[in-house]
């Protein structure tokens, strides 16, 4: 324990913990022995606590909150607010006044406070947690906010406006803190080298128009006819050679009556695919391509607009072509093709040259950069508006997370529930309150036993958004009796959404004394269900095979299988001697309890009972007094310090059982009627044991029956007369035998 400040120590949960009760212990948390924390680190995810909050205190990002993390939120916590005793209350608001000014930090969080309020259009002494959250809502007026990016609300100047849309449209867009689209620095840049790119490359082709352009503006038109035609055309002449090269191959690579066929029984305008893999025209010797009807229909009308466009100016009159005369007039498109490939500026081309060559006349790119600068100037206001957000998440959260991470108090308070504790479970007629999430099954399998805690494993669906999830609830009260796996029920979150659940999963361990009691009488219970369900079932059996064998067997079979009586009377004889013996063990029995006092029976039945349950109760108390939380933590990634006890009277709160009103009016007309045979057995034990009290209290020696006590005393006068007389007397005989008779009849 350190020496430089006093802590105070408090005994929750079974162990010996420090109070985090003030500003001041929060302040120190530097000084306080590792070795004292209830928590060394836990995961970030899976508890219930503002995500931004948890965020914020992961101060290394490393998805792990450590005592590292904690120490150094809590030095900046402290060191920004001037009263650290306010941490202890929760709140999502921070009055003004309460930034400590005099610490530089504290001071431009205050300028900052107060910017936010400002461009919210509030006027008041303190801010939110509300406030500080929708950063959109925060710059949605504001011109310049510090993220280097730039709007159309950024300038007053039209001109300016009309550019950044124009360079959005183009070159896409960053997104704003404003919430609004717009353009940083690198697409600036990019928008006024894509224009000029672009306008050279148009250039290019003013320069060289006549090379470029041997067809006018209907060179474009035409280079995308000959490129869409090159593959079929290049096709067909090597189809005339081939054919050529042998004759008798001419009919296989031309098309054929056959091929025809298949097509001409259907709509042949929705035959365009196929027909169009036919040849582009009929193979020739000569290998020329006719330029009229003679096409294949599909490609008819592309090769007619190219002849008007291309070929009539180059072949005036010409009605086929030879391959030669093809590529010759493709050649002439060469230099249109290379300035097509060298292509550059695509991205605002659709601005149109004349607004391209308007823009790069301008020149207002430096003005867009300037105005840049002039918001990523403001990039540190902007921070420190964040920093603000930052301060009210910690502010009201950290206390929390203090009192799940460096004490367990609010695991054990009777009004909060820990971080960890995701919602209640309802299931068999009770509530359980310590249910915790589940992000992998694997190392609960592997460890959870270890708890000594009755736990059980949901799979849960959202209803509403179909989400999923599972859950290990920790049942701490209640029976047993009718849980089991694929048992539903349904879990509600710490946000009152509920799911549907369904069992998975059980661990078996005691829940309560009261529970381990009847657990043996259950155990027998079930033994004796299970051996008369196999009894009546092996009986069954045997009786159907029975039957089935006496009808197969043959006639001269059954009688060799007579009826065998010596064999019958030796089982009979057999069965009369146990039976014997039992009546006599019996009246050993009944003789012994007959002649027990009051007392004795009442020390017989508890001896009884603690025969067959004490094992069971002494059990469950050691076990349920060592119940532990923390393998149950440890398999989700927490490293836990101390003991996470959940002893017998904690564990009665977190498991709530339904108590039924009692019902004074009115008679179930469905319930179950009372067997005869049960009616009868216990008025038979009642009758038996008034019985046995009247007896033994004389009170039946009207009727002829002795009363036991008197048989007793007399017994016991004569055994003293017996020992009274000399022991060579000739009386001593006869006293004994007297005596001896006595003790047989009673």
């Amino acid at each position: 324990m350190s020496e430089k400040y006093n802590w105070k120590f408090s005994t929750i949960g079974g162990a010996t913990r420090v109070n985090i009760s003030s500003g001041e212990d929060i302040r120190h948390l530097d000084e306080l022995d590792q070795k004292l924390w209830t928590v060394l680190s836990c995961p970030v995810s899976n508890l219930e606590l503002d995500a931004k909050s948890l965020k914020y205190i992961d101060v290394d990002g490393d998805g792990k909150i450590h005592v590292n993390d904690i120490v150094k939120t809590s030095k900046w916590l402290t060191s920004v607010i001037n009263n650290a005793d306010l941490l202890l209350e929760k709140s999502s608001e921070l009055k003004l006044s309460s930034f400590n000014s005099e610490n530089p930090e504290g001071a431009a969080l205050l300028a900052s406070a107060k910017q936010i309020l400002a461009n919210l259009g509030l006027e008041k002494d303190s801010i939110s947690v509300a406030d500080t959250e929708d950063s959109v809502a925060i710059f949605a007026k504001t011109a310049l906010n510090g993220d280097g990016i730039i709007t159309e609300q950024s300038t007053a100047d039209e001109g300016l406006k009309q550019i950044i849309a124009q360079a959005v449209q183009t070159m896409g867009s960053k997104t704003d803190r404003s919430g609004l689209e717009g353009v940083d620095t690198d697409l600036v840049n990019a928008f006024y080298d894509e224009l000029v790119k672009y306008s050279q490359w148009k250039q290019q082709a003013d320069a060289n128009n006549d090379s470029m352009f041997p067809y006018g503006e209907k060179t474009a038109r035409a280079y995308e006819l000959f490129t869409s035609l090159q593959a079929k055309v290049e096709d067909f002449f090597m189809r005339c050679k081939l054919s050529a090269f042998d004759e008798d191959s001419q009919t296989v690579l031309d098309v054929s009556a056959s091929k025809i066929e298949t097509v001409s029984g259907k709509d042949l305008s929705a035959c365009r695919d196929e027909i169009a893999q036919y040849p582009l025209a009929r193979l020739n010797k000569e290998a020329v391509l006719p330029l009229d009807s003679r096409i294949n229909p599909v490609w008819l009308s592309s090769i007619s607009e190219l002849k008007a466009i291309v070929f009539d100016v180059e072949y005036p009159g010409a009605k086929q072509l030879t391959e030669s005369e093809w590529n010759s007039a493709m050649a002439k498109l060469d230099g249109y093709a290379k300035w097509l490939a060298d292509k550059s500026g695509c991205a605002v081309e659709t601005l149109g040259i004349e607004r391209i060559n308007e823009l790069i006349g301008s020149d207002r790119k430096q003005e867009l950069l300037d105005l840049i600068a002039a918001d990523k100037a403001l990039e540190s206001e902007s921070t420190s508006i964040d920093a603000v957000n930052k301060l009210l998440h910690l502010y009201r959260d950290f206390y929390t997370m203090l009192c799940n991470f460096v004490s367990f108090k609010d695991f054990y308070s009777p009004t909060e529930k820990a971080i960890f504790q995701a919602g209640s479970l309802y299931i068999d007629e009770r509530c359980c309150e310590l249910c915790i999430k589940v992000p992998d099954m694997g190392p609960h399998n592997a460890s959870t036993s270890l708890s000594g805690m009755f736990i059980l494993y949901c799979n849960c669906v959202e209803k509403n958004s179909g989400a999923t999830m599972t859950i290990a609830a920790v049942l701490t009260d209640g029976d047993i009796s009718d849980l089991r796996e694929g048992k539903h029920g349904v879990f509600y979150d710490r946000s009152g959404n509920d799911w549907d659940a369904t069992v998975i999963k059980i661990v078996d361990n005691p829940i309560s004394i009261r529970q381990a009691f009847w657990s043996p009488y259950r155990k027998l219970g079930k033994f004796i269900e299970d051996t008369i369900n196999k009894f009546a079932a092996d009986k069954d059996a045997k009786v159907t095979g029975d039957m089935q064998s006496s009808l197969t067997t043959p006639s001269e079979v059954r009688k060799q299988q007579a009826f065998d009586i010596a064999k019958f009377t030796g089982i009979f004889a057999a069965i009369s001697l146990a039976f014997a013996g039992l009546a006599n063990a019996f009246k050993s029995i009944v003789s012994a309890l007959v002649a027990l006092p009051a007392w004795g029976w009442l020390g017989l039945i508890v001896g009884i009972i603690l025969v067959i349950s004490g094992p069971a109760m002494l059990k469950a108390w050691l076990m349920l007094r060592k119940r532990n939380m923390s393998p149950l933590l440890n398999a989700n990634g927490w490293a836990i310090n101390a003991s996470v006890k959940v002893n017998i009277s904690f564990g009665s709160t977190l498991t709530k059982i339904s108590k039924t009103p009692k019902v004074i009016v009115g008679r179930d007309p469905y319930a179950d009627k009372t067997p005869v045979w049960r009616t009868i057995a216990v008025w038979l034990v009642i009758l038996a044991a008034v019985f046995a009290a009247l007896l033994f209290n004389g009170k039946l020696e009207r009727f002829g029956l002795p009363d036991p006590r008197d048989r007793k005393a007399k017994v016991e006068n004569v055994e003293a007369a017996v020992s009274a007389v000399p022991a060579d007397s000739p009386a001593t005989a006869d006293s004994s035998a007297v005596a001896d008779s006595l003790a047989v009849a009673d």
